[in-house]
């Protein structure tokens, strides 16, 4: 699992813990049972702690809690999502910078 995957997964539990590993594959774009894979991977590390609503007719419904360890862990690889994604950004602003200063100089027009 990437660690852009686990930003992504803690994001969305954190944001909607009762969602359920249907939703949470098609929020995240993958199957179920990698999303599946993804929370039990979580679950095991000890970053996320998963409750059945005991009032629920669905005993399959959980509600995931990020633990504090697992807060820990989101806010480092939150960090470090910010810094790939400022990188990715500074070097996409160069190249249409880049790309806009070889058409000025072909005079072709945006």
């Amino acid at each position: 699992m990437t660690e852009d995957t686990h930003y992504h997964v803690f994001k969305i539990l954190e944001t909607n813990p009762s969602i359920s590993q249907r939703e949470l594959a098609g929020e995240l774009g993958v199957s179920l049972g990698k999303a599946n894979y993804c929370v039990r991977a979580l679950i095991d590390k000890g970053l996320v702690k998963a409750n059945n609503f005991k009032n629920s007719e669905n005993k399959r419904a959980y509600f995931y809690v990020l633990t504090p360890k697992g807060i820990e862990a989101k806010a480092k690889i939150s960090v470090r999502f910010l810094a790939r994604k400022m990188e990715e950004y500074e070097a996409l602003r160069v190249e249409i910078e880049e790309l806009k200063v070889k058409l000025n100089s072909n005079k072709v027009g945006l």
